[in-house]
């Protein structure tokens, strides 16, 4: 690939909000008609650097972007576009409720004149593009309907129409089948031998060495360095990603023998899950696992009420619960922090006070029920001491903390009110590998205090490494279940991806 000329150009770019650096510096090229692998933790600023180049955020001042060689100084959405800038995020971005023609061809076709000619120019262009890809789809189906690797499908023939020559797939593998992947996979290889650039992110480090020409590196904001793909190992990469020297352990500790504190017995809502049944007892983490679209979120928000339960039993030390609100859950004993913290689990423009005593403002009220700033602070400081949160006041705003820090906002929030259950779902989501190996020994000291824990996430070594016991979910039932130690991480990974 030296020879190539560079199709993409970083020099010098860095993006910060408020006290966050995003990217710091970073310098990284794309050459035309490879395929290119990005990877870097969740929060390691993938994301970020998709956005600039696909004109949703601009640049700090002082860095540069080269598309094929000249330089966009005024990146927008519709230039990227304009310059063959394609982006397919995990979400597909597509219209449900429209054919399988019409997504594929709307972009061309949108504005004045839609009419039945429009249609029918529509399938032309669908019928074309999916003939040069060698792939066959109902055209007249709505995507909705269809299953996710076809949508995917849909998705790059949008592309390919606007003249796609960069192509950024965002995890475009994590809610296929293995034998979806090698379908994709083959796809990609036919998108290069047409011209188009592919930026593949993923974490998944069998793939990466399966269809990457290159690697680059993103930790923390920092480019880490860009390498031939066959000149890094598995293990190589992994310590690249995190910085450090990687030593995995499996911490899974026997479970006890004692009556279960949360019972889950044929739990199902209509659409999302069925018959689901586990027990979690004191002092255990079980982790929950599956592809994108499995049930798992579903489950947890109807375990905290958020969602009621069409049918089945939940227990709780014994007792029913018949949970119709989240309020009822926190009340019961269970606190829920959810995989989006910055939507569902922070304020971000609020005081670190003000967001660890919103769930127990009743506890903290006078005779009155006025709080006064004093407790609030009490409580702030009592749970940063705890959970070692780097905060210099807790009267600064939660926007002013790093990613792994507002976790523990998050968590402290919910530890204040003293839960018998804590259902954690992606807990590391947007935090760096130092602050996720010290979530992860918060989460096995609150387990050895007692806690039950139910840690929900898509990442395998997650759940190997730091729970007890693991169940797979699968289209909304629970399809296996698995201990850390008796089977291999391998063994775990190919049935989720099987």
């Amino acid at each position: 690939m030296s020879d190539a000329m560079d199709r993409l150009e970083l020099r010098n770019v860095s993006k910060s909000f408020g006290g966050t650096r995003a990217l710091d510096h970073v310098n990284w090229s794309v050459k035309a008609d490879e395929v290119h692998c990005l990877v870097g933790e969740n929060g390691s600023g993938k994301s970020t650097l998709i956005k600039i180049v696909s004109g949703v955020h601009a640049a700090d001042p002082g860095g540069h972007l080269l598309i094929d060689g000249v330089e966009q100084p005024h990146l927008t959405p519709g230039l990227s576009k304009s310059l063959g800038v394609q982006v397919i995020y995990q979400d597909l971005s597509l219209f449900p409720n429209l054919t399988v023609a019409e997504n594929i061809g709307i972009d061309q076709l949108l504005g004045p004149g839609m009419g039945r000619a429009g249609h029918r120019q529509m399938r032309r262009i669908a019928q074309d593009v999916l003939a040069s890809l060698d792939h066959e789809l109902p055209l007249n189906q709505p995507v909705g309907s269809l299953p996710v690797a076809q949508r995917q499908v849909v998705a790059i023939c949008r592309g390919l129409t606007a003249n796609a020559r960069i192509l950024f797939m965002d995890e475009p593998t994590s809610s296929l089948t293995r034998a979806e992947v090698d379908r994709l996979f083959t796809l990609v290889r036919r998108l290069r031998g047409m011209g188009v650039t592919i930026v593949f992110v993923s974490h998944r480090m069998d793939e990466i060495a399966e269809i990457a020409d290159r690697v680059s590196i993103l930790r923390d904001g920092v480019m880490g360095g860009t390498f031939d793909v066959g000149d890094l190992s598995d293990h190589d990469l992994a310590e690249r990603l995190s910085g450090d020297k990687i030593v995995h352990d499996v911490t899974a500790k026997p479970i006890p023998a004692e009556p279960p504190l949360l019972d889950v017995s044929n739990a199902s809502r209509d659409g999302e899950f069925s018959d689901v049944s586990f027990a979690l007892r004191r002092g255990e983490i079980l982790g929950l696992t599956g592809l994108l679209g499995s049930g798992r979120t579903e489950l947890a928000l109807s375990l905290f009420g958020m969602a009621p339960l069409d049918r089945g039993d939940v227990w709780l030390e014994g007792r029913p619960l018949r949970l119709r609100s989240n309020q009822e859950a926190i009340k019961a004993g269970i606190a829920y922090l959810s995989e989006d913290r910055l939507s569902l689990g922070l304020n971000l423009r609020q005081s670190i006070s003000d967001n660890v005593a919103i769930s127990v403002l009743d506890r903290l009220g006078g005779w009155l029920g006025l709080v006064s700033d004093d407790a609030r602070r009490a409580l702030a400081e009592h749970w940063v001491r705890e959970l070692d949160l780097k905060a210099s006041d807790v009267a600064s705003p939660a926007a002013t903390l790093s990613g792994g820090n507002q976790q523990r906002v998050v968590l402290a929030k919910w530890l204040a009110t003293d839960p018998k259950v804590l259902i954690l779902d992606s807990p590391t989501v947007g935090v760096d590998i130092r602050n996720k190996r010290g979530i992860y020994e918060l989460i096995r000291k609150l387990a050895d205090a007692g806690m039950a824990i139910l840690l929900i996430s898509d990442e395998i070594p997650e759940v190997y490494f730091n729970t007890d016991r693991v169940l797979h979910m699968r289209k909304g039932r629970i399809a296996g279940e698995f201990i850390p130690g008796q089977v291999s991480q391998d063994v775990l990974q190919e049935a989720v991806y099987a």
